[in-house]
């Protein structure tokens, strides 16, 4: 029947197929113009032309650019107000520290600098900082921390699962609760979707003030799903933090012998806890569109008898892309050594090239990743960077004993970073992130101990066993790799 209509009316699909061609012409003329990433543009560009109607909406769904978007724009007015009413304190902690250690921090000070006028992250002295294995080495430590808690607690998390570690410390939030302890809880909607109704509901009746930071009513037409919370932060008190890679979830306390996690989290002490808590502030007042009442309480930090020198990269879409420039600028630096782990190796130019810059000059650069992530098509995008690794000295290696789940990078024998950001795209240039920068040799001494220990269960790629893999996985690789933008 329609096409009996068509018959009699052929202008009406001459009109069809003209509006469609003029809506693909202005649909690309906004992709050229909104988005900044050469590669990116070219993917989007390529997907509505060659799958047009997929291609439109996953153009809508992950690409419309909303650091434009009045969304973000009341974000970044909340940001500058919570830093006004810090920002006394901020210049005097990076000032103070920049000037009694200006000598030891001399070779990362283009970092730290840029870091401090990107996003008004201080450079703070004095901290406690602990290395925290695993989920077992983790939850060990935050609930010995959380049961001394005295006036609040601050949480957000990327993942929160209703299992039994969920539950196991939704039982510590309630009861400290009723103790009189501020608790305030932030998770992202779209990570915790396993976190469920009757636990939220459990946590709101128990006195657990809890949103989620965008929140998403349809997954799959959810604009919002783009620009992820991928943080995970606690903060105690104002004086205490952790940061890392570990998710709330039994799956990091390796309950399964089959499934192993292998992953690195951070506890600090110190002054370190200051800017956490203004990320922290920071996203709650976007989340909820409320102002609460910033006491000093909420920033007790003091300088602690530890050695670490701590600043913080954090990166959304709110802000300069902190994280991704100063991973560069970090990588620069580097003398003797850089050993990265991340799950994920999807890098963007910049990093690439800086990571490649240093294998070349010399500099012994090793990375380490999953030898089979947990995505094929993120897996094969990976798999496409590691023959120009190779070509340009830089050692691979792939984790066999599990999943490796760690963010972690140091540099020489001073320099650890510690946090939530993988290396890839989504994380350096779309995400909500935190990575806890550490000038410490005792804390990169054990990351590069534990590397070491890592690399036993790890199998090292050669260039000249890795040009021979199947002509038709190469190619599925640079497809991937092409797709890799949009991951």
């Amino acid at each position: 029947m329609f096409k009996e209509f068509l018959d009699q009316f052929p202008y009406i699909l001459i009109g069809l197929e003209v509006l469609y061609l003029l809506g693909i012409i202005f649909l690309s003329g906004k992709i050229i113009m909104d988005t900044r990433n050469t590669s990116k543009t070219l993917a989007y560009l390529m997907l509505i032309i060659f799958l047009p109607i997929v291609g439109i909406i996953i153009y809508f769904v992950f690409g419309v650019n909303y650091r434009k978007n009045k969304f973000y724009t009341f974000k970044i007015e909340r940001n500058e107000q919570v830093y006004q009413a810090v920002s006394n304190y901020i210049r005097k902690t990076h000032d103070k520290t920049l000037e009694t250690h200006k000598e030891v921090i001399d070779p990362f000070l283009t970092t730290v600098n840029f870091l401090y006028k990107a996003g008004h992250s201080p450079l703070s002295e004095g901290n406690h900082a602990e290395v925290l294995i695993n989920g077992e080495g983790k939850f060990e430590k935050v609930f010995e921390v959380l049961e001394k808690a005295a006036h609040h607690i601050h949480l957000e998390y990327y993942i929160y699962d209703n299992d039994e570690i969920g539950n196991r410390l939704a039982d510590l939030l309630i009861r400290k609760a009723a103790e009189g302890v501020v608790i305030r809880f932030l998770y992202d909607d779209m990570g915790s979707g396993k976190i469920g109704r009757n636990l939220l509901k459990r946590l709101k009746n128990g006195g657990v003030e809890v949103s989620p930071v965008n929140k998403i009513t349809f997954r799959l037409l959810a604009n919002r799903v783009n620009y992820r919370d991928h943080r995970k932060i606690i903060i105690v008190d104002g004086a205490e933090v952790f940061t890392g890679g570990i998710n709330v979830s039994d799956k990091y306390i390796n309950p399964n012998s089959h499934q192993y996690w292998r992953d690195v989290h951070l506890y600090m002490k110190g002054e370190a806890a200051f800017y956490f808590q203004f990320l922290f502030f920071s996203n709650w007042i976007f989340a909820t569109e409320k102002i609460p009442e910033i006491s000093p309480l909420y920033f007790t930090g003091k300088k602690e008898n530890g050695t670490s020198l701590i600043q913080t990269a954090a990166s959304g879409p709110d802000t300069k892309p902190s994280i991704m420039l100063s991973t560069a600028s970090a990588v620069l630096s580097a003398k003797k050594r850089i050993y990265i782990v991340t799950p994920y190796f999807i890098p963007v130019e910049t990093v690439l090239n800086a990571i490649k810059q240093a294998a070349i000059s010399g500099v012994d650069v090793r990375l380490m990743v999953p030898k089979s992530g947990d995505s094929v098509i993120v897996n094969a995008a990976a798999y496409s960077y590691y023959e120009e690794l190779l070509e340009s000295n830089v050692r691979v290696f792939f984790y066999t004993k599990g999943f490796i789940h760690a963010k972690t990078m140091i540099i020489d024998d001073l320099f650890s970073s510690v946090g939530t950001a993988n290396m890839d795209v989504r994380s350096q240039e779309l995400n909500f992130e935190v990575n806890a920068l550490v000038f410490d040799e005792k804390i990169n001494g054990k990351l590069q101990d534990l590397f070491h220990e890592d690399m036993k269960d790890c199998e090292e790629i050669f260039l000249d066993s890795w040009k021979k893999r199947p002509g038709y996985k190469v190619f599925f690789e640079h497809m991937a790799r092409l797709l890799s933008p949009l991951i």
